[in-house]
């Protein structure tokens, strides 16, 4: 019997990369599960329910919450986001590594209903770095931008509550070690 993988949770502030990293990590490894989350919002032009998200109303939303199906959720910009529990178990239990790339918030309730997942925060190289970022994306108001700054912060000092940390300064770098971490290499 080959061991379970554990569930692996990506999380850090927003503007870190985190997209981007698990864009690159899946390219190279197709075989790692990236879980997708249900969500109460609308589908963008190009996505496709099952995809990028679960799209579902705010009525089936309140069943998946109701009836337990959820390893965590979150409100969040008048919408409501959650990961599904059973095709997460089903691929642990068939040995696939599975990634779970969520915020803070949901990496808390994974840590509640999953202790044995592991918790990995991905930082900015410096504080500077992740204010250019944030900012550099140019469609954001001002005011915008300070709310996700003042968030950033707040996301920044929950570090100590994840098990590693990787700093992203290359995006290849810090797919292999996530990787490494995830026992795929």
């Amino acid at each position: 019997m080959m061991d379970r993988p554990r569930l692996t949770v990506l999380s850090g502030p927003s503007g870190v990369g985190k997209s981007t990293v698990v864009a690159h990590m899946r390219k190279v490894h197709p075989e790692v599960w990236l879980s997708v989350s249900a969500t109460t919002r609308k589908p963008r032009p190009g996505e496709k329910h099952g995809v990028q998200y679960y799209f579902v109303d705010d009525d089936e939303f309140d069943k998946l919450v109701a009836n337990g199906e959820l390893l965590e959720w979150a409100d969040f910009a008048g919408h409501r986001y959650g990961t599904p529990r059973q095709p997460v178990l089903e691929k642990l239990d068939a040995g696939v590594p599975v990634l779970l790339e969520i915020d803070l918030q949901g990496a808390r309730l994974v840590r509640k209903a999953m202790p044995e997942a592991q918790l990995v925060f991905l930082a900015p190289p410096s504080w500077e770095e992740l204010v250019r970022r944030l900012t550099g994306r140019g469609t954001e108001s001002p005011e915008v931008i300070e709310r996700r700054l003042a968030a950033a912060r707040v996301e920044l000092a929950a570090e100590s509550e994840f098990d590693v940390t990787l700093v992203n300064t290359s995006v290849e770098d810090v797919a292999r070690e996530l990787l490494a971490l995830m026992g795929v290499v």
